[in-house]
């Protein structure tokens, strides 16, 4: 059978479904998923939990009803992917550009009407990530007085695009650059964020070693799993993981 798509990026989401069977069956033959027990499903750092009823909770703890689900898969390589799914057959959508994200994707209905997108960034070429490395890149914490202010300046005067935005928190764009700008909490405690591979492995790891860890990972709407970490200074450090 033709090869299955490669994923990239570390996704992990509960999905409810009508047939758990049917469903890993599709996953399986389709997207080249390995089918463990009770519906887990694997593919490189990619996993899913197929659930049989009317809903499943999401990665925030919602309750998702089945087919409102949209999962983002980065792929080394998208056109291959699609030729992967359309010869394994699946029924995905022609490829596209999305500017706004700079990549190349496609999408894909599993059975239950779950929406799948597969993308690629045309800005430079996407290779498997190592399996040992945790940190990946650092993400700034930028501290004002008045964050709606400052997300204006940023946009009209720097030059940064908005990529998520609420009243305490501005997240800023340009180039291959992300920063976030939040409430300025006093002038003594210092912040700075971490991109991470698997925020659940690292949460334990530090939390094994003693480090004063600030409660479990969470799973933001901006698209950010994360926890936090006080260092001997009371230093806030924030790992995110990525998803979707």
């Amino acid at each position: 059978m033709t090869r299955a798509p490669e994923f990239v990026s570390p996704v992990s989401r509960q999905l409810a479904v009508a047939d758990v069977g049917r469903s890993a069956a599709f996953y399986r033959d389709v997207l080249g998923f390995e089918v463990g027990g009770e519906g887990d499903l694997a593919s490189g750092p990619a996993r899913i939990q197929l659930q049989a009823g009317a809903g499943a909770p999401d990665s925030t703890g919602q309750l998702r009803p089945a087919g409102a689900a949209i999962l983002f898969f980065e792929v080394a390589d998208v056109a291959a992917a699609r030729e992967a799914v359309l010869a394994r057959g699946g029924r995905p959508s022609d490829l596209e550009k999305a500017n706004w994200i700079k990549m190349r994707v496609f999408q894909l209905r599993d059975p239950d009407g779950h929406t799948l997108w597969f993308a690629q960034s045309y800005q430079q070429p996407d290779a498997p990530r190592e399996p040992a490395s945790q940190l990946e890149r650092a993400l700034p914490y930028l501290p004002l007085g008045d964050v709606a202010a400052g997300v204006a300046h940023y946009r009209d005067v720097l030059g940064f695009r908005i990529n998520y935005q609420q009243a305490d928190l501005g997240v800023m764009d340009r180039d291959d650059i992300t920063l976030l700008l939040v409430p300025r909490r006093g002038p003594d405690a210092g912040r700075c964020g971490f991109y991470v591979r698997d925020a659940d492995a690292l949460h334990a790891e530090l939390t094994a070693r003693g480090a004063h860890v600030q409660g479990q990972p969470v799973s933001w709407p901006w698209g950010l799993r994360s926890f936090a970490v006080l260092d001997l200074e009371g230093n806030e450090l924030t790992f995110s993981q990525p998803f979707e």
